[in-house]
């Protein structure tokens, strides 16, 4: 590894709390722009690795659809500058915009007035719709909920639940007056990024993925590796070393935060870590690249290499992994 490579491993590791620790969950949440969680448990593996406390935390984050399309957890008061971000995502995969803006307002006169149940939903409104619309609209991909929920009115009603309750974090800002701050959140916690990583990070496609570029970034400092540019924060604080031995949770921001996944994984790996399916799986990083995968299987601590590795190497990695077993008993 090259000492600028180098340097960018270890100031994202540093950024993203893997090489030192922060206890506080919606704290670490609010620094990361959001946790990654198609399945809730990653939220948890990643706050365990990251040194942050697993007590209350099925409250302590809104588990929402953020950018991509994709559901996080999310420090409560983060939610209006963060949906900001696209308040033009119509939905119409699952209606015209007039019919979903009126099953919307149904949908939460029906929670208003205590109906939650998604079955129960789709019993009333089966009077009124086919069977083809009524499946997107109460899809169990989110259907209406995804619609109501990058509106700031629904959310999940705790990390764990599949049901949902009504909330107020409507988007007060517009999108261009939320981006330079969240872009400079983005390069503190996860730079050296490249303004194609934070495009990708946010979900910004076309043309306003260049809007980034007209950006004041003069507050950035900057490495340069050929024609790229990598943008990041100045701070005092000691970068660390790389740590030579990581868990890392699945969909961790080390690996899907970025365009370039070579920095961490190798090409020859990648089908087993990211499947067809677009899951993420929990790794093994040795030296900050990622060297196997892990997981608790039927409550028992699991590990792969891709190559061998020593015995020893072997043994703390599973012993790191059975650590989070047994502060996740009764909790996922």
């Amino acid at each position: 590894m090259d000492k600028i490579t180098e340097q960018i491993q270890r100031r994202r590791m540093h950024g993203l709390y893997l090489s030192r620790q922060c206890g506080d969950i919606a704290q670490l949440s609010r620094e990361l722009l959001g946790l990654h969680c198609w399945f809730h448990r990653n939220v948890a593996f990643s706050a365990l690795i990251r040194g942050a406390s697993l007590t209350g935390w099925r409250t302590a984050l809104t588990k929402t659809w953020l950018y991509r399309g994709t559901l996080h957890g999310v420090a409560f008061d983060d939610l209006p500058s963060l949906l900001a971000l696209h308040p033009d995502d119509k939905c119409s995969w699952i209606l015209d915009e007039e019919q979903l803006s009126e099953v919307a307002e149904r949908v939460v006169g029906l929670m208003e007035d205590g109906i939650y149940s998604r079955a129960e939903m789709r019993r009333i409104f089966a009077y009124d719709m086919d069977d083809e619309v009524l499946s997107r609209v109460f899809s169990s991909w989110g259907g209406i909920f995804v619609y109501l929920a990058r509106r700031g009115r629904v959310a999940f009603r705790d990390m764990t639940s599949r049901d949902f309750d009504l909330i107020s974090a409507e988007p007060t800002s517009t999108p261009d007056a939320v981006l330079p701050e969240l872009l400079r959140r983005y390069f503190a916690a996860y730079g050296p990024a490249t303004l194609a990583d934070a495009a990708w990070f946010f979900g910004l496609w076309k043309e306003r993925k260049n809007a980034l570029a007209d950006l004041d970034l003069s507050e950035f400092s900057r490495l340069e590796v050929g024609k790229t540019v990598y943008y990041y924060v100045e701070n005092e604080d000691d970068m660390g070393d790389i740590p030579g031995l990581t868990l890392l949770s699945g969909f961790d921001p080390l690996i899907v935060s970025y365009t370039e996944r070579g920095a961490v994984l190798d090409a020859e790996h990648k089908s087993r870590v990211v499947l067809k399916s677009g899951i993420c799986l929990p790794t093994i990083a040795v030296d900050g690249r990622v060297a196997g995968i892990w997981n608790i299987k039927k409550g028992e601590p699991f590990i792969e290499f891709f190559e061998p590795q020593s015995k020893q190497l072997q043994n703390a990695a599973l012993d790191l992994v059975d650590g989070i077993r047994w502060r996740t008993v009764g909790m996922l």
